[in-house]
């Protein structure tokens, strides 16, 4: 299994976070992997075979070959029906907003065909330039010529967005949304109001799913002899609370998680974040 990710364009770098690439081989017998919240909107192509998303315990949509997933609420379990090659850009949560006329919220919990999003000859055209091309790097140069091409005004970012996913990702999600706006009432509904446009999802549900990446990365990286530990780290109210916005957002409890088989895929990606 190999997994790497490339930093992008310098001037893509305030809205892309990073493009990368998973591999795969087919001969390996991969049950259904939970993927979980991490905040971030991703741009995936399917190179390898087939893609299965569960619908339900025993139904499944094929995955359109080149798609965004959009915000992610709730776990959902994919599973590939043989190789699996994929080459994705990680936008930052206020990142794709930039790109498309869309509203971002509708992308939430949801694959979204390119051709939904752009003109669909232009979309076509990108899915098989992408597929064709002969590496890695020409597929990174042809997805930045693609969004360079497309790149609005950045001030489209709005400042205090920016500013208050800077403070989360700085404080790992424990900040409260009335101490970054400064005990600012008023100002709440505005954020909110934003966030829906450029995110996808509230402040505080972001917030959570910030704290919980960095729980669970201190987890993966063995940074915490204790789940109590961990939870004291995170700045949750106490263990149970620790709980409780885990299973929400992986469908297993901490003690579950690590030891998982179908947490093998987040395991990997979330250790080398």
């Amino acid at each position: 299994m190999n997994y790497e990710t490339f930093d992008p364009h310098p001037d893509l770098a305030a809205v892309v976070k990073c493009h990368w690439i998973l591999e795969v081989p087919g001969n390996i017998d991969t049950p259904k992997q939970r993927v979980i919240p991490d905040g971030s909107i991703e741009m995936c192509f399917i190179l390898g075979d087939d893609v299965r998303r569960f619908t339900s315990e025993n139904e499944f949509i094929i995955q359109p070959r080149a798609m965004v997933f959009g915000q992610i609420t709730k776990p959902y379990f994919v599973q590939p029906t043989g190789s699996v090659d994929t080459f994705a850009i990680r936008f930052y949560p206020y990142g794709f907003a930039n790109f498309i006329k869309q509203p971002i919220h509708k992308l939430a919990d949801c694959e979204t065909p390119l051709t939904s999003l752009f003109e669909e000859r232009i979309a076509k055209q990108l899915e098989k330039e992408i597929i064709e091309a002969n590496s890695t790097q020409s597929r990174i140069e042809i997805i930045e010529r693609f969004l360079l091409n497309r790149l609005a005004d950045q001030s489209t970012i709005d400042t205090i967005v920016k500013s208050t996913i800077n403070i989360l990702s700085q404080t790992k999600g424990s900040a409260s949304i009335n101490s970054i706006l400064k005990e600012d009432l008023s100002k709440r509904r505005n954020l909110e109001r934003k966030f829906s446009k450029q995110v996808g999802i509230s402040p505080k549900q972001l917030g959570r799913i910030i704290r919980l990446q960095a729980a669970l990365k201190m987890m993966l990286n063995e940074q915490a002899e204790t789940l109590t530990q961990v939870a004291y780290e995170s700045e949750y109210y106490d263990q149970a609370h620790f709980i409780k916005d885990f299973k929400e957002f992986t469908g297993v409890n901490p003690k579950e998680y690590l030891d998982h088989d179908q947490m093998m895929l987040s395991s990997l990606i979330y250790s080398k974040e």
